[in-house]
């Protein structure tokens, strides 16, 4: 049934209205930062914008190390989260067991934990591992705390793919490798690319393990917010200035890739 003018008014309202709560606090963070630390304090529109917050943030710690950390450990605890998840959610999808299902929701039900609730027995195998304050020890964590997500996200997509059609690779000689790289991937890209681009965001704005496992060698963008709270307060526009600069990198991919990102999550949402 076609939707009436009015219908379709109240739900452009709605959208417009959800994306607009959705982006003030973006707003008002990238607004603040222009601020004096003076005019940070009070809610006020009307301000003479200043590039104080930006030099000060610039002049106290090194923008361009935190955000290189920040690439490389989410761009290499995606990969290796891909690396895991392909092959596991290719066996759960194509080759079933009894106790598939509930392997999936034992995978699925590890994301309740609290991670403050397994922070010491990581901190202790992190030191005893010396990864401690390393890009290798983000990586790997950081990939294990996706890793859940990943593979069911990976799941549905391969479900989604008929099975006639690795059979007849199987039929005509194409073993395990070749059937998942040459038939299955190709097949599901849209999936994997926006599995992978979930991940990536994930892991950029992971703060809690990067605060608690690393000190300054390997530090992210997070890393790099926390710094600006001090015992003496919190300075408001410092504080927005370096987070529009964590988030601004992150902010700008996603929109370029939201298409792809759409795209992938409604693969095989119509038959």
């Amino acid at each position: 049934m076609r939707a009436s003018p009015l219908q379709r008014l109240f739900a452009a309202a709605l959208g417009w209205t959800v994306a607009l709560v959705l982006f003030f606090p973006i707003f008002w963070m990238v607004l603040t930062s222009f601020k004096s630390e003076g005019d940070a304090i009070a809610p006020r529109l009307l301000f003479s914008p200043t590039f104080e917050s930006y030099r000060d943030v610039f002049a106290r710690a090194d923008y361009v190390a935190f955000a290189l950390n920040s690439v490389v450990i989410s761009v290499g605890g995606t990969v290796l989260a891909l690396l895991f998840a392909i092959p596991a959610a290719y066996s759960m999808a194509f080759h079933p067991t009894d106790r598939t299902r509930g392997t999936l929701l034992w995978m699925l039900s590890t994301k309740m934990l609290p991670p403050v609730g397994v922070l010491v027995p990581i901190y202790l195998l992190f030191r005893s591992a010396g990864l401690l304050d390393t890009r290798t020890g983000l990586v790997a964590i950081y990939a294990l705390m996706n890793l859940p997500i990943v593979v069911w996200m990976l799941f549905t997509f391969y479900k989604e793919v008929p099975n006639e059609i690795l059979e007849a690779g199987r039929m005509d000689g194409a073993r395990t490798l070749t059937e998942v790289w040459f038939l299955l991937l190709p097949l599901t890209l849209p999936g994997v690319a926006s599995t992978g681009l979930l991940s990536l965001i994930l892991c950029w704005n992971e703060a809690f393990w990067s605060l608690n496992l690393t000190s300054a060698g390997a530090a992210p963008l997070t890393a790099f917010i926390a710094s600006f709270s001090s015992p003496e307060g919190l300075f408001f526009a410092k504080l927005s200035a370096a987070s529009t600069m964590a988030v601004a990198p992150i902010l700008v991919f996603g929109w370029f890739s939201q298409r792809q990102l759409v795209q992938g999550l409604t693969f095989g949402a119509v038959k």
